[in-house]
This record gives structure tokens, sequence and C-alpha cells, in this order.
């Protein structure tokens, strides 16, 4: 039987990646349910290709673009965030892969998780938003989580056989992305255009972006806490420019298991769907001809101030990691509209989490009122810089 995989974002970065595992692996793998926000051009490529049993599209005004493109095909077109929370409850689906970007991914893949849905997690903002929430309703409904960050699933891949062997500390590996050398003088003055250029990995613009930031792997700290059960101060950031090594476990015994790879996203995707067997698969391999040097730096807090504030927010926990992600979505997109600078960004997080009301123990709809009111904020510390 094959497995019937419901993409949710199968427009952006990961969803494409999925497609091409399953395009490689027909006989094990189908894409029962492919999503995007609004690109429709793609979605209906995509639908075409893969003939998969229901399509959505986020965005309500494009439906009847959708509908019209496939109306020869026997495929189900639907619309809407409700519509999103709907189709992964479908019983013929054995796994999600939650691929969307953002606070967007937070709803549906609550709904897969209540349906016994096994999750292939990409959206990270899940658990950085509502960590506590999500662990509460994957440990009530039984439903696993498997990450496939490449962090975490390198992490992931250490633990396997490990059984009950205590965790003395996990090891997050940062490329430091494209301004890793910059002084403060220089990124003050970086466009989006540079920003957007990553040395190793190819990303969507807004991870893009906060890996530029170390936004990006102050959301993977606070995944990790959630993930692999361990304190803040357990979790250690190294920059590791050739993102070679994923990511590192440290036992209590002082000894140290890391998984290395090349630099491609379709690894972690292809393990999370075939977990716990490993499948044939045609990604390049690293050639130790021409990898001569690993190295590993501490990550500067001063220059790269949203590692701390995550690490912050973290530690205060309640909604506060809320409020940062809100925070910085709204910070992203200002970047890239050119409305503020890149050290801006940190700027305008750290006065939304003074602003914003800590509340210790959250509730969704606190959840959901926090994000509506942090991006309401931010918008106007923007506006008033």
């Amino acid at each position: 039987m094959k497995k019937q995989i419901a993409i949710l974002g199968s427009t952006g970065s990961i969803g494409t990646q999925a497609l091409q595992v399953i395009e490689e692996h027909p006989d094990l793998y189908e894409a029962y349910v492919l999503t995007a926000n609004n690109r429709v051009d793609l979605l209906i490529e995509q639908a075409r290709k893969f003939q998969p049993e229901a399509v959505v599209i986020a965005n309500e005004e494009k439906y009847g673009q959708l509908k019209e493109a496939l109306a020869d095909l026997p495929i189900k077109v639907y619309a809407g965030r409700e519509a999103l929370c709907e189709v992964v409850t479908d019983q013929q689906v054995d796994m999600v892969l939650t691929a969307m970007v953002g606070y967007a991914g937070l709803q549906p893949t609550i709904a897969a998780i209540k349906a016994h849905k096994p999750i292939a997690l990409a959206n990270k903002e899940t658990l950085v938003v509502a960590g506590e929430l999500i662990n509460e309703l994957a440990h009530v409904n039984r439903t696993p989580i498997l990450p496939v960050d490449s962090e975490h699933s390198a992490v992931f891949q250490c633990l396997a056989g490990e059984g009950d062997n205590a965790i003395e500390k996990v090891i997050l590996t940062a490329s430091g992305g494209p301004f890793r050398t910059f002084t403060r003088e220089q990124l003050a003055h970086v466009t989006k255009e540079q920003a957007l250029k990553h040395p190793n990995w190819s990303m969507g613009a807004k991870i893009t972006i906060d890996s530029a930031s170390m936004m990006n792997k102050g959301f993977e700290v606070m995944e990790a806490k959630w993930l692999f059960g361990v304190k803040p101060e357990q979790i250690e950031v190294v920059v590791h420019p050739q993102s070679i090594v994923h990511s590192m476990v440290q036992f209590a015994d002082g000894a140290i298991k890391a998984q290395l790879g090349m630099p491609d996203m379709r690894l972690p995707i292809q393990y999370a769907f075939s977990y716990p067997e490993r499948k044939q698969a045609s990604f390049p391999r690293i050639d130790w001809r021409q990898c001569h040097t690993l190295t590993f730096e501490q990550p500067d807090v001063e220059r790269f101030r949203n590692l701390a504030l995550a690490y912050d927010a973290l530690h205060r926990g309640g909604n506060m990691p809320c409020i940062v992600n809100a925070a910085n979505e709204v910070a992203v997109d200002a970047f890239l509209h050119d409305r503020i600078g890149f050290l801006a960004m940190s700027d305008v997080i750290e006065q939304a989490m003074e602003r914003m009301p800590f509340i210790a123990k959250p509730t969704y709809e606190d959840y959901v009122q926090t994000d509506c009111e942090t991006r309401r904020i931010t918008a106007e510390l923007i506006a008033t810089r």
C-alpha cells in the first residue's frame, strides 16, 4: 500500500522538494492532498502532474481560477482556511506534511493531530507559538510528530537506538548565513537582495531572512525543547559554515553523536516519510575529496540579537514565544518591503516583547489573541520609526 500524504504548503520550498521525493518513489508514496496559500498557477501545475484526491487554495479569491483549470479532472477543489483543517482529517490520509510558512500552519496541524494523523513537521512556528499545547494534544491523541527541519531530523536520527539514555546536551548547528563575518556597521546597511542569498541552502524568502538574522536558529532552539524534552540550558548553538554536520547530541557519558550529509532538504523529508526505515535515494553524497575542513565557532549574540531574544522568550515561557514569532513575521515582511533596516528587526521584536501583556499559561484562544495583538502593535512600532 502506498502511503497517502497530505502536503500543506506544496508550492513552497519544502513542499516542492517533498513532491520530488514522492516522484522518486511512486511505488511508496502518493500525494493525496496538495494545498497552497496564493500560488495558484503552480498548484494547478502540481495537481495536473500528481493527480491528488483534493487541492485547497487558502486564498478564496483564487478558487474560481483553480476550479476552472482542473474542471476536466476528478480532483476535489476547495478554498479557505477551514478547508485546510478539514482535508487533513480525511480517512485515507496516512501522513500530513506541515510545510506552510508561519503562524498559518498552527490550526491545520492541530486538526491533523486530533484526527490521529502522523505529522511530518516542517512548520517550526507551530511548536514555537504553542509547543506545550501541541505536545499535550500529540500525547493525548497518541500522534507521532516527526521533525523535518534538517537540524531536528539530525537530532532525531542521533537518538535512534538510544532508548532512555539521558541527553546531556543538544547541539544545533547554524551556517551563520550570508552575514556571518559582517560587523554591526555593515549589518546596518545590508539589503534584502544580500539577505536572500544564503550560502548553502535553497529556501523560501521568509526563512532565508530568518536564517540571515539567526531568528531561524532561535526558533529551532524553541522547537528542540518541545521535540526532545530538554531544558533551554541543554540546547547549544554552534556556527558551522560548511553545513555538513546538521546537529549533534551529547550524552551523559560525554559521548557525542552527529548526523552528517549534504545540505539537501529531501533527505530529512524522505526520512520522515519512511521512518523507521531508510530508503534508497539519488540525493548527492558527500565527496570527502572535496570536503577538507569542518569548522565550528560560537554565535555572536551582540551582532545577531534575535538568537538572544529567542532564548529570553523560551526562558520566560507562556505566550512570549508567540509574541516573538508574530513580531518577527511582521518585521521580516517590513524588511522585505524596504520599510525597516536589517538591525531594526531585532529592535522592533524587543519592543513588542516589552509592550505585550504576558500570559503564563495561555489557552489556544490566548495564543490567537496574542498573535493578533502583537501583529497590530508591531505594525504600529514600524510605522512610527
